[in-house]
């Protein structure tokens, strides 16, 4: 099963197939340079985590990019769809960062969620630059079998 988050509808197996494969034939990580960029796209998903976890809708929507922004109405409408539709985002359990993979003018970081149901995901979060700094882009979520 998998979920696109701030998107209007999931994207097909085509489409993950095609995601599957730009993950594992892209570089697996970003050059040792860029340790500060790997480090800065962690720090802004664990602050919107962060935020998630203690219902401060008003902050985890600040690190939404521009786009997904004008998609709602408030922080707490977009507060609202996390909790409602992807509660392993919102209250996720355990949170693992693993492998980043540079694009041109995004990166995609993958972090391994148990919800708190117990089930495990894949988010792939699309991280953008925006006014020197990252923002979440979105969040597709794949379940995945097995711990973290």
């Amino acid at each position: 099963m998998s979920l696109r988050l701030f998107a209007g509808h999931c994207p097909g197996r085509a489409a993950w197939l095609v995601i599957l494969m730009v993950l594992i034939t892209a570089p697996v990580a970003l050059q040792a340079d860029d340790t500060a960029a790997r480090e800065a796209v962690e720090r802004v998903i664990r602050a919107q985590l962060k935020a998630f976890s203690r219902d401060d809708d008003e902050k985890a929507f600040s690190f939404a990019s521009p786009a997904i922004q004008r998609g709602f109405e408030s922080p707490q409408a977009f507060g609202d769809m996390v909790r409602e539709r992807y509660p392993a985002v919102y209250s996720a359990k355990t949170v693992r960062f693993r492998e980043q993979v540079p694009h041109e003018g995004f990166v995609v970081q993958r972090v391994q969620l148990r919800g708190p149901n117990g089930l495990y995901w894949d988010a792939y979060y699309r991280m953008e630059r925006q006014d020197g700094g990252w923002c979440i882009g979105g969040v597709v979520l794949e379940q995945v079998a097995g711990g973290i």
